[in-house]
């Protein structure tokens, strides 16, 4: 099966002296890996912008070659792990998220996606989604009043067919999830709602929503690996809202 996870940067030669997981291998965090003593990266993302790490439609680019130039220099070695950790059973971000949400008491005991509430209002389940990840720019689409009751987690990015599918379900009426196409899913939800139905999208960003994941990788890596230390490193949210201060 064609996978994505690879070493994208360094080489065998590399000496491993501590190992630091995170969601999206950016500048900011393998400088932040290399302050704490982690040469090597465990990256759930592309380090490179793209899926499959292809870089020839950019060959050249001043900031792609800083990068570059940066991991070279700094002797870094990342592995791209992505397909393996959603592929593990249970999933590693859904397993992560879980505990990071503290929702253990909600989940369905045959996918650790699906939760079941107490009845609460989709304003008051979001406020607590955001205050409990800190974050500044979480986005909504739904009746703040909705009572939220039957919830989906896709962590990461959610396509079209998968989005219509979960939100179609009848034990559904939201959906968690990163990032979608907003021409597709939002619309669509959008006009769910028009039509009657309750239903609600919450978009919490990308790494927002697989932090958690990469933080448990971290503790699962300690399990097995013992001859370095192993920390995690949380992908910083990169937007910021206008009416909160910028950080």
């Amino acid at each position: 099966k064609t996978t994505v996870d690879n070493i994208v940067g360094g080489d065998a030669n590399t000496v491993v002296k501590g190992i630091a997981t995170t969601t999206m291998a950016t500048i900011e965090v393998l400088r932040q890996a290399l302050a704490g003593g982690f040469n090597m990266v465990i990256s759930h993302e592309t380090p490179y912008y793209l899926h499959t790490d292809k870089t020839d439609d950019i060959k050249g680019d001043a900031t792609l070659e800083y990068k570059l130039d940066f991991i070279r220099k700094n002797n870094i070695a990342i592995l791209h792990m992505h397909d393996h950790w959603h592929h593990r059973s249970p999933d590693g971000s859904a397993t992560g998220m879980v505990r990071e949400m503290g929702w253990q008491e909600f989940v369905d005991s045959r996918d650790p996606k699906k939760f079941t509430f107490p009845g609460q209002s989709l304003e008051h389940f979001t406020r607590g989604l955001q205050e409990k990840l800190q974050l500044r720019c979480i986005r909504v689409v739904g009746h703040p009043s909705m009572q939220v009751s039957g919830v989906y987690g896709n962590w990461g990015y959610v396509k079209r067919e998968l989005g219509i599918q979960l939100l179609s379900r009848p034990d559904v009426d939201t959906l968690v999830t990163g990032e979608t196409v907003e021409w597709e899913v939002v619309p669509y939800v959008q006009d769910m709602i028009a039509s009657g139905q309750k239903k609600a999208l919450v978009l919490l960003g990308h790494v927002n929503s697989e932090n958690g994941g990469m933080r448990y990788c971290a503790e699962w890596l300690r399990n097995f690996i013992t001859e370095v230390p192993i920390g995690f490193i949380a992908a910083p949210e990169p937007f910021w809202n206008p009416a909160l201060p910028a950080i």
